[in-house]
This record gives C-alpha cells, structure tokens and sequence, in this order.
C-alpha cells in the first residue's frame, strides 16, 4: 500500500501551470513544510520540506487557494522518478501526487499565521459559540483532577 498524509504549510504559491492539447489539464507543484514530531538537544523546531504535485481539480484549487503559509492536510502516494540533467548525470525525485487536499485551519487563523510561525494556543470557543449543555451536567470548578481523563 502506497499512501500518505501530511499536514503543513506551504513554503511558496502554488506553482500551475496547464497541459497542452484537446483536453489541458491543470498540474499544481507545491512544497509543504512539516514540522518535526520532536525537537533533538534543545534545537529550534525543525521541519522537511515535502515536493508535492497535484493535477486537474485538485491541481485548480492549489491555484485558487495554495498561497505561502496556508497549512493544509493533503493526502495522496510517494511516487519516485529520475532523469538526466543536462550535465549528463542522473537525477533522482521523490514526490507526494496529492490526490485530496483540505485546509488544515480556518482563514482567521491562515491569515494571522501567514509570514511565519504559527499559534500554539488551543482553540476555546465563545460563550455563544459552544454547544447547549441540554441533557449534560456543568462540571463544577475544582472537580477536574479527580476525573480519570482530560
């Protein structure tokens, strides 16, 4: 089985560009940035940098929303290829064909990340935006460290 998942962010605009003939198509070539799991000997968060390509619909919507810094989920297959430059030596890639892509964050939080960085704080809805507490009960203060999961 053949498949991936990454979530990032992109390090540039998506770069598009069209097939030629009857029916062109649209090829979308991006680099996602994904951080690290975990950071070794106190160095600063690190992250690969992951050559992805997309084609038609999917290739079209890089090109509408695929700006630098956008954090998106993308899910597709590792294809690998080579070729000969043109110094005559073989050269050799590795890509994510991204086959579904999704934002990874709602464009409130896209356009105040856009630049660099990106905000640690978890999300904490607003009074008038969490659920009704219809058929639960309210928690009291003080009472969370004896519950057996948080």
């Amino acid at each position: 089985m053949n498949k991936v998942i990454l979530m990032g962010r992109l390090t540039r605009d998506a770069e598009i560009r069209y097939s030629q003939g009857e029916s062109s198509s649209a090829v979308a070539r991006f680099t996602l940035a994904v951080d690290r799991r975990f950071r070794r000997n106190n160095e600063e968060q690190t992250a690969d940098f992951i050559n992805c390509v997309s084609f038609g619909k999917t290739a079209e919507f890089m090109e509408r929303f695929g700006h630098k810094g956008v954090k998106f989920v993308v899910e597709g297959r590792i294809q690998t290829g080579s070729y000969t430059n043109k110094d005559g030596q073989r050269v050799y890639t590795t890509d994510v064909v991204v086959e579904q892509v999704e934002f990874a964050e709602s464009k409130s939080t896209s356009d105040n990340n856009v630049g660099g960085g990106y905000n640690q704080q978890p999300f904490k809805p607003s009074p008038s935006q969490a659920a009704p507490s219809e058929g639960f009960m309210e928690i009291p203060d003080g009472i969370e460290e004896e519950l057996p999961f948080n």
